[in-house]
């Protein structure tokens, strides 16, 4: 059996196409879930490298070893008659120091591949988030495919599969039990362009991990379909009448947008795609930086910029970790203390909830008090809807750009316009949209569940 899979940035879905309906995965209570995992170890970092006297010895021994390669090295150029190169006892020391290490995060690696290979003590979306908070250890993964398409050392992408793993046999194994048959092949969709250092290297790259990811989940058949042209497919199937439309797909972690053929009977075409690698968690950010940061000392002390945006980046793993080794022993009070308190374990993780929490309460409502106890006692911010507003703008205007330069490649405008996405939800993102194209119609998916629900047909279809 085939299913689809939406491998959100924030959410994740699935589902099937079964006696021509679409039958949506469960997960517990749920349609989807916050894509995020929790492991009771902990992840390796290669920062935590320190020499213990049994490192010190192994250090002794490749120091040892470098100094006979390069009398052995010295000795075969003397005797070819040539100058030997040698290099400064800095150097062999250096050198010896690497391969320490190396071999150090090697087993690193190894020991933590070996416990999360533990399916049994993994958690899932909110629990997994419920889980890292009241554990007081062990290691919370939020948004890991924004990691997907950025350069990795080999260890760490090691690691980023096992976690894509856990997360595709976690949603095989409850389609599997629900559906009671042994799922077994996936479409899984993907955005035009994966958030990347990489440009279209990156891309592939992820790719890569999610197709090696899949394999060890156990998927014996995966393809990949662009998240617009799956949300074109749902769109497709209420159309009566053959018409162009333009698919406008705003996820948590990217936006993208297709110029599609669709309805008549006939079967959905696929014209052309665009990408925009932001979507909400950028929004989230922003709103972090705008309204929260600045009681944590932003714009205030002498801090840079760059550490108030790894505190409010949880979905990037490596950005977390360069907060978290900030001293801020010296920093002018109070706004010491409470960067202290926001590097404690599952302060940020706090903070970008109630970030996200926000943006949504302010997608609707003119003001929202922000309580930040766990930051200092008594501690609050009172966002209102001009400081939402602020804080979207730059994202409304890349949104608004990149919807021009579509609207520049078309050679005829669409009969409609399809919006779907977790972030279409807010107002503010539907009515720049529509000002991008106020002579054509706009059509609101299901924020949710488009994706996922394009993704199930194109899975029916290869299933036969």
């Amino acid at each position: 059996m085939l299913i689809g899979i939406d491998f959100g940035t924030s959410y994740s879905a699935a589902g099937a196409i079964i006696d021509d309906e679409l039958q949506l995965v469960r997960f517990g209570d749920s349609e989807q879930f916050r894509t995020a995992v929790y492991f009771p170890e902990l992840v390796p970092d290669p920062a935590d490298f320190q020499l213990t006297a049994e490192l010190q010895a192994q250090l002794e021994v490749e120091l040892r070893l470098a100094r006979t390669r390069q009398r052995e090295m010295a000795s075969a150029a003397a005797a070819r008659g040539q100058t030997p190169v040698t290099r400064s006892e800095g150097d062999l020391q250096r050198e010896a120091l690497r391969v320490v290490r190396r071999q150090w995060m090697e087993q690193q690696t190894r020991e933590a591949t070996a416990s999360v290979a533990s399916f049994q003590h993994a958690l899932f979306g909110e629990e997994a988030v419920e889980g890292y908070l009241d554990s007081g250890g062990g290691n919370l993964i939020e948004s890991p495919k924004s990691m997907f398409g950025y350069r990795l050392d080999p260890q760490v992408r090691k690691v980023i599969v096992h976690i894509a793993t856990h997360i595709l046999e976690h949603i095989r194994l409850c389609a599997s039990r629900q559906f009671g048959v042994p799922v077994r092949g996936a479409v899984i969709g993907r955005p035009v362009e994966f958030r990347s250092s990489m440009g279209a290297q990156g891309s592939q790259q992820a790719i890569e991990i999610l197709r090696e990811a899949a394999g060890v989940a156990g998927f014996d058949e995966v393809s990949f379909l662009e998240e617009p042209a799956a949300a074109a497919m749902h769109y497709h199937r209420s159309l009566d009448a053959r018409q162009h439309a333009l698919i406008v797909d705003i996820g948590g972690g990217t936006t993208d947008v297709a110029h599609a053929e669709l309805g008549g009977g006939a079967a959905p075409r696929i014209a052309r795609s665009w990408g925009l690698p932001k979507g909400g968690t950028d929004l989230d950010v922003s709103l972090s930086l705008h309204s929260f940061m600045p009681l944590l000392g932003k714009d205030s002390v002498r801090i840079p910029q760059h550490q108030f945006v790894e505190a409010a980046s949880v979905h990037n793993l490596p950005k977390q970790r360069e907060f978290r080794r900030q001293d801020y022993r010296l920093v002018d009070e109070p706004y010491g203390a409470r960067l202290r308190a926001l590097q404690e374990l599952g302060a940020t993780t706090r903070l970008n909830q109630l970030a996200e929490r926000t943006k949504i309460v302010l997608s609707r409502t003119p003001g929202h008090r922000v309580e930040l106890d766990f930051v200092e006692p008594g501690l609050a911010v009172d966002a209102g809807r001009e400081d939402f507003d602020a804080a979207i703008e730059p994202f409304l205007g890349q949104l608004e750009r990149t919807l021009e330069r579509v609207r520049g490649d078309l050679t005829e405008l669409p009969a409609s316009v399809f919006l779907t996405g977790g972030t279409s939800r807010s107002p503010q993102i539907s009515t720049r949209v529509q000002a991008c194209f106020p002579e054509i119609p706009l059509v609101h998916g299901d924020p949710s569940l488009g994706v996922v629900s394009g993704l199930a047909v194109a899975a029916s279809e290869l299933g036969g």
